[in-house]
């Protein structure tokens, strides 16, 4: 994952962890759209996905959902800026 960004606008990103997060949870991640799926084996994951202003917002994201105990299963920028 290449976290440099020589860009100072936002980037999408889409971010999956196992468990439930409740949608209520969108303005602690930056207003992220936060939905529900199912894996391939059937558990439960949260989905996340919108802008990300900088690595020091993706970073404190990425923290708070490590505190609530939701393993991290997926992180992908979705525009790349070249």
């Amino acid at each position: 994952m290449n976290l440099k960004s020589d860009s100072s606008s936002p980037e999408r990103y889409l971010i999956q962890v196992k468990g439930r997060l409740h949608t209520d949870w969108s303005n602690h991640f930056g207003n992220m759209k936060i939905s529900q799926a199912k894996s391939e084996k059937g558990f439960p994951k949260t989905v996340l996905e919108g802008e990300i202003r900088d690595q020091a917002e993706l970073f404190g994201i990425l923290n708070t959902l490590y505190e609530l105990h939701l393993p991290l299963l997926f992180v992908k920028r979705l525009q790349d800026r070249s």
